[in-house]
Protein backbone atom coordinates (compact mmCIF):
# COMPACT_ATOMS: atom_id res chain seq x y z
CA UNK A 1 0.00 0.00 0.00
CA UNK A 2 2.95 2.04 0.92
CA UNK A 3 4.31 2.00 -2.67
CA UNK A 4 1.11 2.24 -4.23
CA UNK A 5 0.75 5.63 -2.31
CA UNK A 6 4.20 7.04 -3.08
CA UNK A 7 3.68 5.76 -7.26
CA UNK A 8 0.43 7.53 -7.25
CA UNK A 9 1.30 11.09 -5.28
CA UNK A 10 2.34 12.71 -8.70
CA UNK A 11 -0.13 11.53 -10.21
CA UNK A 12 -2.92 13.41 -8.11
CA UNK A 13 -0.53 16.25 -7.82
CA UNK A 14 -0.43 16.59 -11.70
CA UNK A 15 -4.62 15.77 -11.52
CA UNK A 16 -5.38 18.26 -8.54
CA UNK A 17 -3.76 20.79 -11.16
CA UNK A 18 -6.25 23.55 -12.34
CA UNK A 19 -4.99 23.63 -15.74
CA UNK A 20 -4.90 20.13 -16.04
CA UNK A 21 -8.51 19.81 -15.35
CA UNK A 22 -9.28 22.46 -17.43
CA UNK A 23 -7.48 20.86 -19.98
CA UNK A 24 -9.78 17.66 -19.30
CA UNK A 25 -12.68 19.49 -19.50
CA UNK A 26 -11.73 20.73 -23.38
CA UNK A 27 -11.09 17.37 -24.23
CA UNK A 28 -14.03 16.04 -23.15
CA UNK A 29 -15.88 18.60 -24.38
CA UNK A 30 -14.15 18.46 -27.71
CA UNK A 31 -14.65 14.71 -28.08
CA UNK A 32 -18.12 14.61 -27.19
CA UNK A 33 -18.88 17.41 -29.92
CA UNK A 34 -16.84 15.33 -32.35
CA UNK A 35 -18.88 12.18 -32.07
CA UNK A 36 -22.12 11.19 -34.34
CA UNK A 37 -25.65 12.09 -33.27
CA UNK A 38 -26.76 8.71 -32.73
CA UNK A 39 -24.14 7.66 -30.74
CA UNK A 40 -23.94 7.72 -27.04
CA UNK A 41 -21.42 10.91 -26.62
CA UNK A 42 -23.55 12.30 -29.33
CA UNK A 43 -26.86 12.32 -27.84
CA UNK A 44 -24.81 13.11 -24.13
CA UNK A 45 -23.52 16.64 -26.29
CA UNK A 46 -27.05 17.40 -27.42
CA UNK A 47 -28.13 16.95 -23.86
CA UNK A 48 -25.61 19.09 -22.69
CA UNK A 49 -26.16 21.63 -25.55
CA UNK A 50 -29.80 22.04 -24.82
CA UNK A 51 -29.01 22.37 -20.91
CA UNK A 52 -26.50 24.97 -21.82
CA UNK A 53 -29.38 26.68 -24.32
CA UNK A 54 -31.91 26.48 -21.54
CA UNK A 55 -29.66 28.44 -19.11
CA UNK A 56 -28.59 31.25 -21.42
CA UNK A 57 -32.14 31.71 -21.93
CA UNK A 58 -32.61 32.11 -18.66
CA UNK A 59 -30.09 34.82 -18.43
CA UNK A 60 -31.15 36.62 -21.08
CA UNK A 61 -34.22 37.56 -19.07
CA UNK A 62 -32.52 38.36 -16.26
CA UNK A 63 -30.15 40.73 -18.22
CA UNK A 64 -29.31 41.81 -21.77
CA UNK A 65 -27.06 39.01 -23.63
CA UNK A 66 -25.39 40.28 -27.17
CA UNK A 67 -23.42 38.33 -28.97
CA UNK A 68 -20.01 38.62 -26.97
CA UNK A 69 -22.18 37.84 -24.11
CA UNK A 70 -24.15 34.80 -25.40
CA UNK A 71 -20.88 33.45 -26.81
CA UNK A 72 -19.00 34.04 -23.17
CA UNK A 73 -21.94 32.37 -21.34
CA UNK A 74 -21.81 28.91 -23.51
CA UNK A 75 -18.40 28.25 -23.33
CA UNK A 76 -18.12 28.71 -19.63
CA UNK A 77 -21.59 27.56 -19.13
CA UNK A 78 -20.66 24.12 -21.35
CA UNK A 79 -17.04 24.32 -19.52
CA UNK A 80 -18.93 24.65 -15.65
CA UNK A 81 -22.01 21.93 -16.44
CA UNK A 82 -18.80 19.25 -17.66
CA UNK A 83 -16.49 19.90 -15.01
CA UNK A 84 -19.39 19.66 -12.23
CA UNK A 85 -20.05 16.82 -13.67
CA UNK A 86 -16.75 14.85 -13.65
CA UNK A 87 -16.49 16.07 -9.78
CA UNK A 88 -19.95 14.19 -9.44
CA UNK A 89 -18.34 11.07 -11.38
CA UNK A 90 -15.27 11.39 -9.35
CA UNK A 91 -16.91 12.22 -6.32
CA UNK A 92 -19.12 8.69 -7.00
CA UNK A 93 -16.06 6.40 -7.71
CA UNK A 94 -14.32 8.02 -4.42
CA UNK A 95 -17.59 6.26 -2.49
CA UNK A 96 -17.25 3.00 -4.87
CA UNK A 97 -13.27 2.52 -4.09
CA UNK A 98 -13.91 3.38 -0.61
CA UNK A 99 -16.37 0.40 -0.19
CA UNK A 100 -14.73 -1.67 -2.02
CA UNK A 101 -11.40 -0.99 -0.10
CA UNK A 102 -13.40 -1.24 2.95
CA UNK A 103 -14.90 -5.32 1.49
CA UNK A 104 -11.32 -6.10 1.22
CA UNK A 105 -10.29 -5.29 4.78
CA UNK A 106 -13.52 -6.33 6.43
CA UNK A 107 -12.86 -9.85 4.04
CA UNK A 108 -9.26 -10.12 4.37
CA UNK A 109 -9.19 -10.54 0.26
CA UNK A 110 -6.13 -11.36 -1.04
CA UNK A 111 -4.68 -11.03 2.39
CA UNK A 112 -4.86 -7.34 2.35
CA UNK A 113 -6.47 -6.87 5.53
CA UNK A 114 -3.64 -6.44 7.64
CA UNK A 115 -1.91 -3.81 4.60
CA UNK A 116 -5.24 -1.39 4.72
CA UNK A 117 -5.13 -1.81 8.85
CA UNK A 118 -1.76 -0.30 8.72
CA UNK A 119 -1.69 2.54 6.53
CA UNK A 120 -5.41 3.53 8.44
CA UNK A 121 -3.39 3.16 11.27
CA UNK A 122 -1.46 5.49 10.13
CA UNK A 123 -3.62 8.12 8.90
CA UNK A 124 -5.55 7.52 12.37
CA UNK A 125 -2.09 8.19 14.45
CA UNK A 126 -1.48 11.06 12.41
CA UNK A 127 -5.27 12.74 12.99
CA UNK A 128 -4.93 11.78 16.89
CA UNK A 129 -1.52 13.45 17.62
CA UNK A 130 -2.55 17.18 17.43
CA UNK A 131 -5.78 16.21 19.08
CA UNK A 132 -3.72 14.78 22.01
CA UNK A 133 -1.22 17.93 22.38
CA UNK A 134 -4.27 20.04 23.69
CA UNK A 135 -4.82 17.40 26.35
CA UNK A 136 -4.75 18.84 29.92
CA UNK A 137 -2.36 16.95 32.43
CA UNK A 138 -4.53 16.12 34.91
CA UNK A 139 -7.07 14.87 32.07
CA UNK A 140 -7.11 11.25 31.90
CA UNK A 141 -6.91 10.14 28.29
CA UNK A 142 -9.76 7.83 28.45
CA UNK A 143 -11.91 10.27 29.14
CA UNK A 144 -10.64 13.03 27.14
CA UNK A 145 -10.75 11.04 24.13
CA UNK A 146 -14.60 9.80 25.18
CA UNK A 147 -15.85 13.20 25.53
CA UNK A 148 -14.52 14.53 22.29
CA UNK A 149 -13.45 11.71 20.17
CA UNK A 150 -14.78 7.94 20.84
CA UNK A 151 -17.74 8.32 23.04
CA UNK A 152 -19.01 5.39 24.75
CA UNK A 153 -22.29 5.02 22.91
CA UNK A 154 -19.63 4.61 20.02
CA UNK A 155 -21.91 7.11 18.32
CA UNK A 156 -19.49 9.74 15.84
CA UNK A 157 -18.52 13.34 17.81
CA UNK A 158 -20.46 15.45 14.79
CA UNK A 159 -24.05 16.29 13.64
CA UNK A 160 -25.78 14.16 11.37
CA UNK A 161 -24.98 13.95 7.73
CA UNK A 162 -27.96 15.52 6.67
CA UNK A 163 -28.08 18.11 9.46
CA UNK A 164 -23.90 18.63 7.38
CA UNK A 165 -25.09 18.94 4.52
CA UNK A 166 -28.08 21.81 5.32
CA UNK A 167 -25.43 23.83 7.43
CA UNK A 168 -23.10 23.92 4.74
CA UNK A 169 -25.98 24.84 1.86
CA UNK A 170 -27.02 27.31 4.59
CA UNK A 171 -23.54 28.49 4.75
CA UNK A 172 -22.83 28.85 0.74
CA UNK A 173 -25.93 30.37 0.51
CA UNK A 174 -25.41 33.18 3.08
CA UNK A 175 -21.83 33.41 1.28
CA UNK A 176 -23.28 33.63 -2.27
CA UNK A 177 -26.39 36.53 -1.00
CA UNK A 178 -23.48 38.50 0.81
CA UNK A 179 -21.32 38.52 -2.37
CA UNK A 180 -24.02 39.65 -4.41
CA UNK A 181 -24.89 42.44 -1.99
CA UNK A 182 -21.43 43.40 -2.54
CA UNK A 183 -21.88 43.67 -6.02
CA UNK A 184 -25.11 45.47 -5.68
CA UNK A 185 -23.84 47.84 -3.89
CA UNK A 186 -20.25 48.50 -5.13
CA UNK A 187 -20.31 47.30 -8.80
CA UNK A 188 -22.84 48.24 -12.02
CA UNK A 189 -24.21 44.26 -12.02
CA UNK A 190 -27.35 44.60 -10.12
CA UNK A 191 -26.75 40.99 -8.93
CA UNK A 192 -29.49 41.23 -5.77
CA UNK A 193 -32.06 42.07 -9.23
CA UNK A 194 -31.19 39.34 -11.31
CA UNK A 195 -31.69 36.92 -7.94
CA UNK A 196 -35.04 38.51 -7.40
CA UNK A 197 -36.05 38.39 -11.12
CA UNK A 198 -34.91 34.95 -11.30
CA UNK A 199 -36.55 34.04 -8.36
CA UNK A 200 -39.93 35.34 -9.66
CA UNK A 201 -39.67 33.51 -13.25
CA UNK A 202 -39.39 30.30 -10.93
CA UNK A 203 -42.20 30.76 -8.51
CA UNK A 204 -44.62 32.61 -11.19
Amino acid sequence: MGAIRLLAAPIRTIVRFPLFQLAVVLAIILVLQAADDNSLFGRIFNALDQLVDASVRLSSELFAVKSFTRSGLTAGLMIGYVYLFCLLILFLLRIVIRAVVDFLGWSNAFGLRNAIARERGIAAYRAWVPFERIRPANVPQEQWEAAFAWPPDNRPPYPPLIYRMMRGLLSYLLVILGVAALFQLFTPFPVLSWLARLLNTWFN
